[in-house]
């Protein structure tokens, strides 16, 4: 909690699944939170959301591939609130043509320029007014993919994911010492909007036995919670009944 009280969180991909239930679950907390997506629509869906239960939500439509609409929505943040105190990174796509069979340079492309340079460009955006603050957390929603190397997932996402790791223990090797902190979440199946892009789409079964959005809404809060002087490096979380280790002909596809 800040001297004032008041605490600036920024989501990317919070208009659905991962992002919007970190965003009710931050605002939840009390959290200020500015949601950013490519689609307005969806945004002001979760902003009307959280403020009909309560809390103080704001939108910014964005893509996080392009550096400079990455910058501007931190410098709009800074000039409206002050501050920026927490950023969950959480925005990523995956493309259905995604084994190296059928892999197609565009989708490599658009994969590395969301995935990793989206997080990267955000990253760097907040990083001037964290540092003036000597305070502050970034949370990157990686994947399992980006621990553990699978088929399911392709190169891409799975090359991605673990530079996402990466980045996270390079921020937190230099920034340490301006008190920042990053943690790298690290989901295994999460039942979200995402698994329809899936060469084999889950079905209602399997969707049910796995992670659900508001369980890592929960985690993200958490994490924000946490005092200054803790760093939660990452956090690796999958469901119970992890496919990835049961090898059902769904989980190889």
């Amino acid at each position: 909690m800040t001297k004032n009280g008041k605490r600036v969180a920024w989501v990317t991909g919070g208009g659905s699944g991962i992002g919007e239930a970190g965003a009710e679950a931050l605002a939840a907390d009390g959290w200020i939170v500015v949601v950013s997506g490519r689609r307005k629509d969806a945004l002001d869906t979760v902003v009307a959301k959280i403020t009909k239960a309560g809390g103080t939500a704001e939108a910014i439509a964005l893509d996080v591939a392009n550096a400079d609409q990455a910058q501007k929505a931190a410098d709009q943040i800074v000039a409206k609130h002050g501050r920026i105190d927490l950023l969950v990174n959480n925005a990523g796509i995956n493309v259905p043509k995604r084994s190296w069979k059928d892999m197609e340079l565009e989708g490599w492309d658009k994969l590395v320029q969301v995935n990793l340079n989206g997080v990267l460009y955000c990253m760097r955006a907040v990083l001037p007014t964290m540092r003036k603050q000597q305070d502050g957390s970034i949370i990157n929603v990686s994947s399992w993919a980006g621990r553990h190397v699978s088929r399911m997932p392709g190169p891409a996402y799975t090359t991605t994911k673990h530079a996402v790791l990466a980045l996270t223990h390079s921020f937190n090797m230099d920034e340490c010492v301006n008190g920042l902190r990053a943690c790298c979440l690290m989901p295994g199946e999460v039942a979200t909007p995402i698994l329809k892009l899936r060469p084999v789409v889950p079905s209602e079964e399997e969707q049910a036995k796995m992670l659900q959005s508001e369980d890592l809404g929960r985690t993200i809060a958490f994490i924000a919670s946490m005092p200054p002087r803790v760093c939660i490096n990452e956090l690796l979380i999958s469901p119970t009944h992890n496919r990835g280790f049961i090898q059902t002909p769904q989980s190889r596809d």
